[in-house]
Formats: C-alpha cells, sequence, structure tokens
C-alpha cells in the first residue's frame, strides 16, 4: 500500500500502524505519532488500521546541540 509518511510517499506492506513504524525502521523510537493529522497513542498503534492514502507522521527524538 501507499502511504505519505512524513510529506514524502512511499510503500509499505504493513497492515496497522505498529507494524508499519518496524518495518519503515522506527521501531521504539517513535515517541509520538498521528494519523491523518489524529494523535494516535503508542498503545493504540498496534491496533490501528493503515489505509492506501493515509498520512503518517513520525516524531523521533534527534541528538545534537
Amino acid at each position: 500500500m501507499r502511504i505519505e509518511l512524513n510529506g514524502s510517499q512511499c510503500e509499505i506492506s504493513a497492515a496497522t500502524l505498529a507494524e508499519a513504524l518496524v518495518e519503515l525502521g522506527y521501531g521504539a523510537a517513535a515517541l509520538a505519532t498521528a494519523l491523518n493529522g489524529a494523535f494516535i497513542a503508542a498503545t493504540a498503534r498496534p491496533t490501528t488500521p493503515l489505509h492506501d492514502g493515509d498520512r503518517v507522521e513520525v516524531l523521533t527524538p534527534m541528538q545534537g546541540g
């Protein structure tokens, strides 16, 4: 399926938000997620289905100074 991830189009095979995070290499590093503009709590990610054309935003910690 094709989704928009942080503003870029990508192709994934995952069925849920949690599976997509693992497939895309985020895993536990994801601090916050939104689906089509709505915040999705970490506990809800395993049961949140994804559909073709969904917009996913992922925030992760960054190092720097």
